[in-house]
């Protein structure tokens, strides 16, 4: 059974010492399914027509990043890994590496958070240091109306 979810990434990019801030928090879809839980939601960009189908995939000590429409990818954050991706843009194609250094996974009844401390690469050279949270727990339980 689907159920209405909010969903909040947010997400520290340091490259070369300086960090960059990302946050969002939107509505989705979750539903669990084989003992994995998925969040499926739109991402609109900016300035661009169209928009980019998001669905998270959470397993133990693991997370997937599948991204469709505008961009395209799989990414894939398993604790100890190093996973390679191509990354289609409008603008062209990256090639990624994704070295998962941690990936914590904790539940409740109602909410799921994630953090993923992980290495990012772009064209096997070494971009970013990167870690994302994700907090995901019923729509009706949050303070926010979209």
């Amino acid at each position: 059974m689907k159920k209405e979810i909010l969903l909040s990434i947010a997400g520290l990019h340091m490259v070369d010492e300086e960090g960059g801030n990302v946050e969002v928090v939107t509505a989705g879809d979750y539903y669990n399914r084989g003992g994995k839980h998925y969040v499926i939601y739109d991402e609109v960009v900016e300035g661009m027509n169209g928009h980019i189908s998001n669905t998270i995939k959470i397993g133990e000590n693991s997370l997937e990043v599948l991204k469709r429409g505008l961009t395209n990818t799989r990414m894939v954050f398993e604790e100890g890994k190093k996973t390679l991706t191509r990354y289609q843009t409008p603008f062209g194609v990256l090639d990624l590496g994704i070295l998962a250094r941690e990936v914590k996974i904790e539940e409740s009844e109602e909410v799921i958070d994630v953090a993923v401390d992980y290495v990012l690469e772009v064209n096997e050279e070494q971009l970013a240091e990167c870690n994302i949270k994700m907090n995901i727990r019923p729509r009706e339980a949050g303070n926010l109306s979209l």
